[in-house]
């Protein structure tokens, strides 16, 4: 924003996707970063972050990480399809856990917090598009599937908490299908552009016809800039999400249009994952209120955003190089 002088700024989760983007517009504007993650960052680390290695259940390594921080933004969590099915007590603990922890650094820095939520703590609710202050309606707790919405609404909870009763400044950002260069390719968009440039078919679950609303990163990383800004923000939640409705089926073909790829298979979740997993028909977020309070809209179409997310994915063999998390 114009005017606005240089902050002590920390990321949790600032190796990872959307992250690592955060963390390139919070230098480019000057601010001073610190990263404190689990992971170290892939590659060469900018000059000017500091970066600092932990586990967000570790409280004593992130009050000495936070200590100074004006503004902390929270991403860090376990997140993923993958995750949440392979490893739901780590889902639920650091989600939890860890963001308490942040939120009592925060607190003891006296620094304003902005908190990563998702779409998902709306569950299935069937009545979209979804307006922050929408009902969640989840499945049961004997299903690992909704472990993530609930962690993260859990983590929503805390922060209210703690801004009502310890008086935090906090802003609660909420996710719609972020898609880009550097994310695993473990999503719709990532996998199915990992899988064309590998020359391998790209994958449709369950007919594609479930419907999504993707959100170019440079688009959510604004989002996410302004609710740390803008004093409007403060208290509040924001759905940062296009509110283009597109089927996955949809956007797999668009893929294969823009990469050549060699074709697509189909596979029945039911069928490969059982009971432990669930899919959502449709996923539509209200973002009325982000463009009244934060001036933000989405200005990257799809497939503007694929074609600059293929056009990095080819130029990086690292990335090529993953592993695609067994999609067939």
């Amino acid at each position: 924003m114009a005017g606005r002088s240089a902050r002590r700024v920390l990321v949790t989760g600032g190796s990872g996707f959307i992250g690592h983007h955060l963390v390139e517009r919070l230098l480019d504007r000057g601010d001073e970063v610190t990263v404190f993650d689990a992971v170290a960052p892939r590659g060469a680390v900018r000059e000017g972050v500091r970066v600092v290695e932990g586990d967000l259940r570790d409280s004593a390594a992130l009050g000495r990480a936070t200590a100074g921080a004006e503004v902390v933004f929270h991403l860090a969590a376990v997140v993923g399809v993958d995750q949440y099915l392979a490893r739901p007590l780590d889902v639920v603990d650091i989600n939890f856990t860890g963001t308490r922890n942040v939120l009592e650094a925060a607190d003891a820095a006296g620094a304003r917090v902005v908190l990563s939520s998702t779409s998902e703590v709306f569950g299935k609710n069937p009545t979209v598009p979804w307006r922050e202050d929408g009902d969640r309606v989840l499945g049961p707790t004997s299903s690992d599937r909704w472990s993530y919405s609930s962690s993260k609404a859990l983590a929503e909870h805390l922060t209210y908490a703690y801004a009502r009763q310890h008086g935090i400044e906090a802003t609660i950002v909420r996710y719609f299908n972020v898609y880009g260069p550097r994310q695993r390719p473990a999503y719709v968009v990532s996998r199915s552009v990992h899988r064309a440039l590998n020359g391998k078919p790209l994958v449709i679950y369950d007919r594609g016809e479930q419907t999504r609303c993707f959100t170019y990163i440079d688009d959510a990383v604004e989002g996410t800039l302004r609710a740390a800004d803008l004093p409007g923000a403060v208290g509040e939640a924001f759905n940062i999400g296009s509110m283009v409705e597109t089927t996955v089926g949809e956007v797999v073909r668009l893929v294969a249009e823009l990469t050549g790829a060699p074709g697509t298979v189909e596979v029945d979740t039911a069928e490969k994952l059982g009971s432990s997993y669930e899919d959502l028909l449709r996923r539509v977020p209200d973002n009325a209120k982000a463009g009244r309070i934060l001036g933000w809209r989405p200005e990257t179409s799809l497939r503007d955003g694929l074609i600059k997310t293929i056009e990095w994915a080819r130029a990086s063999d690292w990335w090529l190089n993953l592993s695609d998390n067994g999609a067939v």
